[in-house]
């Protein structure tokens, strides 16, 4: 662990021989990174799910995602209705009915999916704590805030499918 006057950092070790992608998976995995929710997770990877079928018109059902991506059945239920009233999804009535993207994948930015599933941000009572030291740590959260919101607001659906399929590309290089 180092330090730079009061902040201190966990090294950074960059590996010799790993492509960067790979490098950077190593970087992943040995830095805590601000996380969604357990919520938003899932309904992330149901939505990755369901815009890798967007181009031909397939529909899911919600035990076939459940079922895929290992997600209780009800709690899936509940995140995807909340997507279909926000907008994002339709649902399909009938036996071979179920789920699908309203809109391109390109078209439905992480954003909206954060808004919808975690709701918007609120800031949290710092007035009665109006020392120098909160004042500096209220400004970073502000700042780190502002930047993941850029990130998620300019971050697709497309763009995370895109990325699955080049970690999934990589992984079966490894095992040829």
């Amino acid at each position: 662990m180092g330090c730079i006057g009061n902040i201190s950092f966990a090294p950074f070790v960059l590996v010799i021989g790993l492509t960067s992608q790979a490098q950077s998976l190593h970087f992943q995995k040995t830095v805590k990174a601000v996380s969604f929710s357990a919520k938003t997770n899932y309904g992330l990877v149901a939505l990755l799910e369901l815009a890798s079928t967007y181009s031909n018109g397939q529909v899911l059902q919600v035990a076939e995602i459940a079922q895929r991506q290992q997600i209780p059945d009800r709690y899936l239920e509940q995140m995807l209705t909340s997507l279909r009233r926000a907008g994002i999804l339709r649902s399909i009535r009938g036996p071979r009915g179920g789920y699908q993207l309203t809109k391109p994948p390109a078209d439905v930015m992480v954003s909206e999916v954060v808004a919808c599933l975690e709701g918007e941000a609120t800031n949290c009572d710092t007035n009665k704590r109006i020392t120098a030291e909160f004042q500096v740590l209220e400004s970073l959260a502000y700042q780190l805030e502002i930047a993941r919101n850029k990130l998620l607001k300019n971050t697709s659906l497309q763009n995370l499918l895109d990325k699955r399929d080049q970690l999934a590309e990589a992984q079966g290089m490894y095992f040829i």
